[in-house]
């Protein structure tokens, strides 16, 4: 695949990521009351919560410090992409990868902390970037395991 193509693909996911999660963000902030809970099924909430630390609210209050790691990671993640053009279906991590990473700055920066809404048992509160991550991480793992040279 030319790299264009995979650039462009990329973009596509990314920006798909980056819709369907400031979405449901904006749908919990204006239909669930802060620290509300909704019961779904199985233990399963739907709740309104603000997160201003990174994962399981480490750096919790860090401020600036959080957007500045958080850039520097997408500038990283931009590096390696670019190294990485001619890797067989890289653009499909890559991009659940930084639409994760851009829809939760985009929240750090215009309201100052993440929303996160989905609730499991005995696990943090999440919100659909968290979940591009985390499914991109596990993708980009079998990708390199598979096709980088």
């Amino acid at each position: 695949m030319s790299a264009r193509r995979t650039v462009l693909r990329t973009a596509l996911v990314a920006v798909a990521v980056i819709f369907a999660d400031q979405l449901t963000k904006a749908i919990v902030r204006a239909e669930i009351s802060r620290f509300e809970q909704v019961e779904l099924i199985l233990g399963i909430k739907l709740v309104h919560t603000r997160n201003t630390g990174v994962a399981f609210s480490m750096l919790s209050g860090g401020g600036p410090i959080v957007v500045i790691v958080a850039c520097v990671a997408l500038a990283a993640l931009l590096i390696f992409f670019v190294t990485h053009l001619k890797t067989r279906l890289i653009w499909l991590p890559v991009g659940m990868l930084l639409g994760g990473a851009a829809g939760n700055l985009i929240d750090r920066v215009r309201i100052g902390a993440v929303t996160d809404f989905v609730k499991l048992p005995h696990w943090p509160a999440f919100n659909v970037a968290d979940i591009a991550v985390t499914f991109g991480v596990l993708i980009l793992i079998f990708v390199l395991e598979k096709y980088a040279k």
